[in-house]
């Protein structure tokens, strides 16, 4: 019982914080059509671990600032800086962990075997 209500309990926290990412972030950049994993290997670039990233759009998406952005000043003249989400700062948090989830590259790197014979 414990089990079934824990996972149901993971299962619906995982549902909340997608459609969190698809409602305030990943709907607006398909419809502007900016590539998000553009953004996020710039992001990586930078930053390279998950909790600088994390940090850095926290800080970005708390007041959003051109300055503070990762993006270059001209991106600005065809995309407007967007105001600040109206989030909690636990949906916030929650929000930026699934993208960082959603776009990890680390799920794109395969190890080859070698195979001896």
């Amino acid at each position: 019982m414990v089990k079934k209500a824990l996972l149901l309990i993971i299962l619906t926290n995982s549902i909340f914080s997608n459609e969190l990412l698809n409602k305030n972030c990943l709907n607006c950049h398909k419809n502007e059509q900016l590539p998000t994993e553009l953004i996020y290997k710039r992001y990586l670039m930078k930053y390279s671990t998950n909790d600088r990233i994390f940090n850095a759009l926290y800080k970005y998406l708390k007041k959003p600032n051109i300055n503070d952005s990762i993006m270059p000043k001209a991106f600005f003249f065809k995309y407007p800086i967007k105001n600040r989400l109206k989030l909690k700062d636990d949906e916030l948090k929650t929000t930026i962990k699934e993208f960082l989830k959603e776009f990890d590259i680390k799920k794109r790197l395969k190890l080859e075997q070698n195979s001896t014979k």
